[in-house]
């Protein structure tokens, strides 16, 4: 079938097509279908060798609309071996439309910076001011010999005083003894020896002398010294940092009071699961429930009460679904799940497990809850909005007909 992209197919060079907001592949040209056939982007950015600046492909737009450089490994497949590809990141013009993503395979080794002179005066000098950049800066830094499987040639003061090894121990270790991914960092680290340098850091988890370890960013740059081509590597901290992000990515997703996703998640999971199907042909289903008569909870026993409720059916539908499955807070007394590769049979039998469960569970000093289920099977080139529709729809029966039921759109 012709799309847009299809004169990519034309190249060696091996190309994906991602929409960031989606998390997804919209187009790999031929080469790429070589590399990755029917990896998912997950797979390609979070393999045994992959590494990246950032978490989340939107947060590199920024840097991406201002023309900065973004680089990240991937894991694809070659000879059937996993190995790391290093892949440029660039934006595409839509006229208008969602921004999406070209990510370009670099296939061939780039030239790197040199820190060579002419005259063997000037290479003297040069030594010199590097050496004492190298040992009065406050970053940790290290030079790191990727021919000779990754040995630390040296380290400044900070980072032995970070890594809590002596500079000779840290001389005579390798990057993967420090490295969380351990001797798996090795392609990573020749797939970066290639880089010009100028790309943002990478992360990495780091190992330190007492076993601790710490969440780093490192830039990775070559460098020719004393005749070498070493990497000279700025390590930064950033165990805080994605302590906090990752607290605030928790309650940008959670509802504060169940803990449960919220709405706006889920609508992202909806997105997935319609991009898994549109794909792969992968039944999924959704159940809408909603509680039943939970307004006259918070009218004769007070909205403490009916938080509690709430908290105690978020904890049910959680402890008796699948743990492919998702569950949703979808508005006030309203919860969603999301259940994937399943047909609307199975998802009705387990939407009648939930309806039981539910009427036999019981709260302290409150009536018995019980709740209304509308379920929905995907249908084919069905939008997400009238999926929706068909789920609620059902609800809205289930509701009519007395409550307490099970109903199939």
């Amino acid at each position: 079938m012709h799309t847009p992209y299809s004169a990519l197919d034309l190249l060696s060079t091996p190309v994906w097509i991602v929409s960031p907001s989606a998390g997804q592949i919209t187009y790999a040209n031929d080469a790429a279908k070589e590399l990755s056939p029917s990896v998912e982007l997950a797979a390609l950015r979070h393999g045994r060798y992959s590494a990246h600046a950032e978490e989340h492909l939107l947060t590199y737009l920024p840097a991406l609309r201002a023309r900065e450089q973004v680089v990240e490994i991937w894991t694809v497949c070659r000879n059937e071996h996993a190995v790391p590809l290093s892949c440029k990141l660039s934006l595409l013009q839509c006229d208008g439309a969602e921004e999406e993503m070209l990510v370009e395979g670099i296939l061939a080794s780039l030239p790197g910076l040199s820190t060579q002179s002419s005259g063997s005066s000037s290479k003297q000098e040069d030594r010199g001011i590097f050496e004492t950049l190298f040992h009065s800066n406050s970053a940790p830094m290290l030079l790191i010999d990727p021919a000779a499987d990754g040995r630390i040639v040296d380290a400044n003061l900070t980072a032995t005083r970070f890594y809590g090894h002596s500079r000779e121990t840290l001389c005579q270790m390798h990057t993967w003894q420090i490295n969380a991914l351990g001797r798996s960092v090795l392609p990573i680290m020749d797939e970066v020896a290639k880089l010009p340098g100028g790309h943002k850091p990478l992360n990495f988890v780091h190992r330190l002398a007492d076993g601790g370890l710490r969440n780093v960013q490192t830039y990775a740059g070559p460098l020719m010294h004393q005749g070498r081509r070493l990497m000279f590597c700025i390590i930064h901290d950033v165990t805080e940092q994605k302590r906090l992000k990752d607290e605030l990515e928790h309650a940008a997703s959670r509802d504060p009071l169940t803990g449960l996703w919220n709405r706006r998640r889920f609508l992202q999971m909806l997105e997935n699961a319609h991009g898994q199907k549109r794909r792969h042909d992968q039944d999924y289903s959704l159940m809408l429930l909603d509680a039943d008569h939970f307004k006259a909870i918070n009218d004769q026993h007070g909205h403490h009460a009916g938080d509690e409720a709430l908290v105690l059916l978020a904890k049910v539908l959680e402890t008796r679904v699948r743990e492919t499955d998702a569950v949703c807070r979808w508005g006030g007394e309203e919860f969603m799940v999301l259940l994937p590769r399943t047909d609307l049979h199975d998802a009705a039998r387990l939407a009648e497990s939930l309806r039981e469960i539910i009427a036999q569970t019981r709260l302290p000093l409150l009536p018995t809850i019980t709740v209304s289920i509308g379920v929905a099977q995907h249908q084919a080139s069905e939008t997400t909005e009238c999926l929706l529709k068909r789920a609620d729809e059902a609800l809205y029966r289930a509701k009519h007909l007395g409550r307490n039921r099970v109903e199939l759109a």
